[in-house]
């Protein structure tokens, strides 16, 4: 008689819950209270577990926040590309959305994480490489929701100008709502990739 595999316990459920939830307490601590204000005790009294428990799943303070900025930033991907799931959209829909990713919570925290980064000699390797992760990985997404060909001259360039754009305007939203003059210039890169992207 072959040997039985078992199926994953409540205890793995837990721990991947109790991860999940420090994960995602961190990211909104550092977006509303920075890194200096973001300690390990802080994120795990508002996730509901203990110090150690926080400890036994990210030993140090930069393992706890690089993952949880790495983990909202994987669902907001996932989240992206769920928004348009038979392919390319909209190119004023898309750029709304790409948009969209630099002006919530992950952005903030992330912001947070780059200033403490600038600062603390141990965090910055982890950030530098995990912002470039994730700047690839947006990239390859706005690709395809644009619909753009790359092997175009200037079109890989095209398609980063609106992620640098989209970022300078996440930057505006931090200490003002910026949201009136981010749909003008929105729907004004909207007319210009429809151009750039269409010659």
């Amino acid at each position: 008689m072959g040997a039985v595999t078992p199926l994953r316990g409540p205890k793995q459920d837990r721990s991947r819950a109790t991860r999940q939830r420090l994960l995602e307490a961190a990211v909104a601590c550092l977006a509303e209270h920075g890194w200096a204000g973001s300690t390990v005790a802080v994120v795990a009294e508002r996730a509901g577990v203990s110090r150690g428990a926080a400890q036994h799943h990210f030993p140090t303070r930069e393992d706890l926040f690089t993952a949880a900025v790495e983990y909202v930033a994987e669902e907001r991907s996932a989240a992206l590309r769920g928004l348009f799931p038979d392919g390319p959209a909209s190119r004023p829909a898309a750029v709304a959305a790409l948009v969209d990713l630099y002006t919530g919570t992950l952005f903030r925290a992330a912001l947070q994480l780059w200033v403490a980064a600038s600062n603390e000699e141990q965090l910055r390797p982890r950030v530098t490489e995990l912002e470039a992760r994730v700047g690839r990985e947006t990239h390859r997404i706005a690709v395809e929701l644009l619909g753009a060909d790359e092997s175009a001259p200037g079109v890989r360039e095209t398609v980063q100008g609106l992620l640098d754009m989209a970022r300078g305007l996440g930057l505006a939203n931090v200490l003002t709502d910026d949201t009136a003059r981010r749909a003008r210039v929105v729907a004004q890169w909207s007319r210009l990739l429809d151009t750039a992207l269409t010659s």
